[in-house]
């Protein structure tokens, strides 16, 4: 579903591209860069497929495997540095049977007949060293051999978040400044802070060249790229001039954060390539996979409802819209033509609020789409993601329901609570979030015995108690937690 590889690719075999990034249930914002870089690889078309999964979102890391077309995939973790995601989180979902630090080549499973390969996150690879160099010449152009200044009055800050309880966040800052301390490029390389020392606060005792280049080194523009540093620091846009510092009068040029450079996808590439084995020929189409969407297909090509979509072929291409807008004049709809713009319209409700659960009956109307079969396809994977890959799976008895004890058992860090949640606790968190969902919980014990390949279009299994639903029953403990302390 993520795309066809083009031609002159040299990759032989089939490749999928599972790009996995942390998502969010409040905020929108958290998925999308994600999702832009599975864009620019996708048009590189490097890999028969580029899918996104998440932590907090859908396609979940329990799903996203389920969704891969080949039987050769490639996981790259969509953080900045190592940690508890990449290192306990990500693996325990996925099913890699591996905790703890991943070694430079990345490991190798053979997972459901997929041969998964997961590499380190994209932010420890050396070439982003050439990101934030990068990210210092779009703010100082001249800087280097190839413009009048030589770089011996300039100064270069990485910016790193920091943190005492993981020493390697701040591992990839100080290996970052060492490797361009040892380019030449600059007459002085800090590796600086937020919440460790040293500081970036402290910086003009430290730094005694009279320019001074921060990039900092973050994943996204947010409330610290943003608001944080630009206050902490004093800086009132993308320069920013100090006189009478310690050293004498300093300007501050102050870059993009790295993760958001489009150089970013390069380094994805080298990931992949450098994982073990992933120069080999690839692997083949996976059967369940194509069964499964071979089965839908057929069903759209007479028409169908699918949740709240309704799918009509016309002359050999499909529309598909809201199923509450049908008949309305295709005039008075946006109209779309490509999966990602459905994938955009969807994931938002009429009122603007985020969708981080999609079989929620809260799909937008007001809109149209107008596809082919291979991006109807990718649409759909959008709308649903890995319903059509589950609910067939369901009709041929091989969907394994996950039951909340051992969906509870496997929380760690601030979840592991929910460990501790009695059956009528969860029961009443569900009645509350899954009212809505179009899903029917197998993993509670309820029974699905026809689903929308069998033209009822609300027949969706849910195998296990999604990520949003944990969430909330922490947040029931907690609330509860709270009562009996005011009691």
């Amino acid at each position: 579903m993520g795309g066809t590889r083009a031609r002159g690719a040299t990759v032989a075999g089939m490749r999928s591209l599972v790009l996995i990034g942390h998502g969010s249930h409040l905020n929108g914002e958290s998925a999308v860069a994600v999702y832009r870089y599975a864009d620019l690889l996708r048009g590189r078309g490097l890999f028969d497929e580029v899918i996104e999964g998440y932590w907090k979102e859908e396609p979940s890391l329990r799903q996203v495997l389920k969704t891969t077309a080949s039987t050769d995939v490639t996981v790259i973790p969509m953080f900045i540095s190592e940690g508890y995601f990449t290192e306990t989180v990500i693996p325990r979902e996925l099913g890699l049977g591996h905790q703890g630090p991943v070694p430079p080549e990345g490991i190798a499973r053979v997972i459901g007949g997929r041969t998964v390969r997961y590499t380190q996150p994209y932010g420890v690879h050396p070439g982003m060293a050439d990101v934030i160099e990068a990210r210092a010449r779009e703010v100082l152009p001249e800087l280097g051999p190839d413009g009048p200044t030589d770089g011996v009055d300039t100064a270069l800050i990485v910016l790193g978040h920091g943190t005492t309880r993981n020493e390697n966040s701040s591992r990839v800052i100080v290996e970052n400044a060492a490797r361009l301390r040892e380019s030449g490029l600059f007459s002085e390389v800090h590796a600086l802070f937020l919440d460790e020392e040293p500081r970036v606060t402290g910086w003009p005792d430290l730094v005694r060249a009279p320019r001074v280049v921060i990039v900092p080194f973050f994943a996204s523009e947010g409330w610290h790229t943003l608001e944080t540093i630009p206050q902490d620091l004093g800086l009132t846009g993308t320069v920013t001039d100090f006189p009478g510092q310690p050293h004498g009068d300093q300007r501050v040029f102050y870059a993009r954060p790295v993760g958001t450079h489009a150089a970013v996808a390069d380094v994805i590439v080298h990931l992949a390539e450098e994982a073990r084995g992933a120069g080999g020929p690839g692997g083949d189409t996976e059967r369940g996979h194509e069964a499964a969407w071979q089965a839908f297909l057929k069903l759209a090509r007479r028409g169908a409802r699918v949740g709240e979509l309704l799918i009509t072929p016309e002359l050999g291409v499909f529309e598909v819209r809201h199923a509450l807008d049908e008949g309305r004049p295709g005039g008075d709809l946006m109209t779309l033509v490509t999966p990602e713009g459905v994938r955009d319209r969807v994931r938002v409700t009429d009122g603007g609020e985020h969708r981080p659960v999609h079989t929620l009956r809260n799909l937008p109307r007001g809109w149209r789409a107008v596809l082919n079969e291979a991006d109807l396809r990718r649409a759909v994977h959008y709308t649903y993601p890995a319903v059509v890959e589950e609910t067939y799976a369901h009709g041929c008895h091989a969907l394994r329901p996950t039951p909340w004890a051992t969906t509870a058992r496997r929380q760690t860090g601030i979840y592991a609570k929910v460990q501790r949640a009695v059956p009528e606790q969860v029961e009443r968190v569900a009645e509350r979030v899954c009212a809505g969902c179009l899903r029917t919980r197998l993993w509670a014990g309820e029974r699905l015995t026809h689903s929308f390949l069998d033209s009822v279009p609300g027949g969706m299994p849910c195998a296990e108690a999604c990520t949003f639903l944990v969430a909330e029953v922490r947040e029931e403990i907690a609330r509860k937690k709270a009562a009996a302390s005011d009691d």
